[in-house]
């Protein structure tokens, strides 16, 4: 609606995890990096933890545009299946057509695929998003999935992301073998007061630059509302270009977006 009026070319603060706007701020770039070690270095499972709105799914998929062509993966965005469909999503997005659908002949053809990868010395990664509606048996059969191995290398290297709730559920007796393989870790934090700015800039650039003055003092007003989740800074700038649309304004200041925050709230 108001793309033509600031010159852009796209939505910048669109609410959607896409990793053309996946901005590096110092815990997202950590999270990156962890994830790219934990990988290469085959830890075998890789947990990334972060409240809502923090950009976890957006990290997952900028993941995937970082790692090598040649490493294969698997992208479970939604975990809702039960036990036997939760493995035959993860064969089939690897590409693997099960011939039949018992736990046992896909874990099997899952096995053989892996090791086949493997013996080319490629690497495949499977990343399960929203893991905290995972159940305790998922869980577990995550960690048996991780035990598929050779002598020297974990086969599937697992990279779990999730709510706080998942440490929860990881700290329950029952899981605690999992945990116990939980090598590498990262807790996604939200923004700094002084990466606001950053992020908004670097939102707008990506959607093509635009005609828009943002003061400076507008900055505190969006880190007060949002505290630094990206999501809610999203909302809360995506509605203040739409109320300058509406007043025909390129020039933002505090009271729009305290304006944009009473309609939000």
């Amino acid at each position: 609606m108001y793309s033509q009026m600031y010159g852009l070319k796209a939505s910048p603060f669109n609410v959607t995890s896409d990793p053309d706007f996946f901005f590096e701020s110092t815990s997202h770039r950590e999270a990156l990096s962890t994830l790219i070690y934990g990988i290469h270095n085959r830890k075998g499972i890789i947990l990334i933890t972060g409240e809502v709105g923090t950009g976890k799914t957006t990290l997952c998929k900028a993941l995937l545009e970082r790692l090598e062509p040649g490493i294969k993966t698997s992208l479970l965005l939604n975990p809702y299946f039960s036990e036997v469909q939760l493995l035959q999503a993860i064969v089939e997005d690897f590409g693997i057509q099960a011939e039949k659908k018992s736990r046992l002949e896909i874990i099997k053809q899952l096995n053989a695929f892996l090791v086949d990868i493997n013996s080319r010395q490629a690497t495949a990664v499977l990343i399960i998003d929203e893991a905290q509606n995972l159940s305790s048996r998922q869980l577990e059969q995550i960690r048996l999935l991780s035990n598929l191995e050779t002598s020297r290398d974990k086969l599937l290297q697992i990279v779990l992301s999730g709510q706080p709730e998942l440490l929860d559920k990881l700290n329950k007796i029952n899981l605690r073998q999992i945990k116990q393989r939980i090598f590498v870790k990262h807790n996604l934090k939200p923004l700094a007061p002084e990466e606001i700015q950053g992020y908004v800039d670097f939102r707008l650039k990506a959607a093509g630059g635009g005609r828009i003055m943002i003061t400076p003092e507008s900055y505190d007003i969006i880190y007060e509302f949002s505290k630094g989740v990206p999501r809610l800074i999203n909302m809360l700038c995506d509605r203040a270009l739409l109320l300058g649309f509406v007043t025909e304004s390129k020039v933002f200041g505090p009271e729009m977006f305290s304006e944009c925050i009473k309609e939000i709230a």
